[in-house]
């Protein structure tokens, strides 16, 4: 084969070993490259009788299974060869033999590959769970890393997959598998592909990966009705009695979070330095968000000052307050939901929901500083979980309609 590519002559030879003869008597194959002149060659890893070798066609003769793999195997090496060749020729614009037989054979070549960033990325991430990540998005990340483990294999019929040789095809086909062979729904595949697109970013980032695969990707996340309570049932749920003092506990902290918007790993580590009279001369909580971390600084209102101080000095290490487990406290807010007759299951994003969309818009706080408050970094994500009541509606438009009295009055009389 000869190929002609900015004056560069490439040719690719099959040969075998005459005068190395395993004991067998077969011979060992080699690959010759030649690159404007240049010759290099290499060991194809595969003895060859003699007998099958056909010099002319530089291919194994006959219909045999040992000629049938012995021609596979020249095929899949000239395939990658000539691969090798076209990416070396696209990122430097020249090739040698020499350069062209160590890429093909990784010496000392770094080659990166997809999976393989992936571990590394999630090994570095697991280090910051605890200071500035959360268990939950590690979590996410590892589901992640097994379905490519699962994807690249079944689809690409190989162990991992060269950052360079992703595309858009690769990105819609792992899309695809995410919905057909994992039956994941449109927001968990949404939240997958952020995922895979945040690695490859690190690739673009640190030069491994020159163009963007996700170039022209479209997917967006469907509009879910996030529940919330409303006044009359926050009322209902601390008028209700509760079992024992552990679901006094968990009722209490989500009622916390109602009234400050916090996560329940924010409100876990919580701790009594974080209480600061801020320069207003109110109590706040000054911190960051496990999650995000991100600036996220609250004031305290009566009900969470009167919560803070119902439990003072009964948690350990600095702590706010003595939190049960997040399963813990999932079992008993359950609970507490039927108890009360409430339709949604109560959870800590039921609370954030609610700080949102009843104690803050509902009040007339701007979604600017609602965004700040639920410490989010894009005013999208405060969209999702806030939404405006019909009570808020209501009460705006009687404003706007007494504000609008005399002029309507003066165009009715006109009419």
């Amino acid at each position: 084969m000869k190929t002609s590519m900015s004056r560069s002559t490439f040719k690719i030879l099959f040969y075998v070993k005459k005068g190395s003869e395993r004991a067998n008597g077969y011979l060992p194959l080699m690959c010759r490259l030649t690159v404007d002149g240049e010759i290099k060659q290499f060991s194809c890893k595969l003895d060859v009788p003699p007998k099958l070798w056909d010099v002319k066609t530089a291919r194994a003769t006959g219909k045999s299974a040992e000629a049938q793999k012995i021609n596979a195997a020249v095929d899949r090496i000239r395939v990658d060869v000539n691969r090798r060749y076209q990416e070396l020729m696209q990122s430097d614009g020249y090739v040698t033999a020499a350069r062209l037989r160590d890429v093909y054979l990784g010496l000392g070549v770094k080659r990166e590959t997809l999976l393989k960033l992936f571990e590394q990325h999630n090994e570095e991430f697991i280090k910051k769970v605890g200071h500035s990540r959360v268990q939950g998005t590690y979590n996410r990340y590892r589901t992640i890393y097994r379905h490519l483990c699962e994807f690249v294999p079944k689809v690409y019929r190989r162990d991992d997959i060269p950052l360079k040789e992703l595309n858009l095809t690769f990105i819609n086909n792992f899309e695809y598998f995410l919905r057909t062979e994992k039956k994941c729904r449109t927001n968990t595949v949404w939240g997958y592909m952020i995922g895979l697109k945040h690695v490859i970013s690190i690739a673009r980032n640190s030069g491994a990966l020159p163009f963007n695969p996700f170039a022209g990707y479209i997917n967006s996340p469907e509009s879910v009705d996030r529940g919330y309570l409303t006044e009359r049932e926050i009322q209902t749920l601390m008028e209700t009695p509760v079992k024992s003092g552990t679901c006094e506990l968990v009722r209490d902290l989500f009622i916390f979070s109602v009234f400050t918007g916090l996560a329940y790993a924010d409100v876990k580590a919580l701790t009594t330095d974080r209480l600061q009279t801020f320069f207003d001369g109110n109590l706040w909580i000054i911190t960051r968000r496990r999650k995000t971390n991100t600036e996220s600084n609250i004031r305290l209102l009566d009900v969470p000052k009167r919560i803070i101080e119902k439990y003072k000095g009964l948690s350990k290490d600095g702590h706010v307050f003595p939190v049960p487990s997040n399963g813990r406290c999932n079992t008993i807010l359950k609970e507490l939901g039927r108890q009360c007759g409430f339709k949604i299951r109560l959870t800590y994003h039921v609370a954030r929901h609610t700080n949102a969309t009843t104690v803050l818009l509902s009040h007339g706080v701007p979604i600017e500083t609602v965004s700040r408050l639920l410490g989010h970094t894009d005013l999208k994500t405060t969209q999702i979980y806030a939404r405006i009541t019909n009570q808020k509606i209501s009460s705006d438009m009687e404003i706007l309609s007494h504000k609008l009295e005399k002029m309507e009055k003066e165009i009715c009389d006109a009419i």
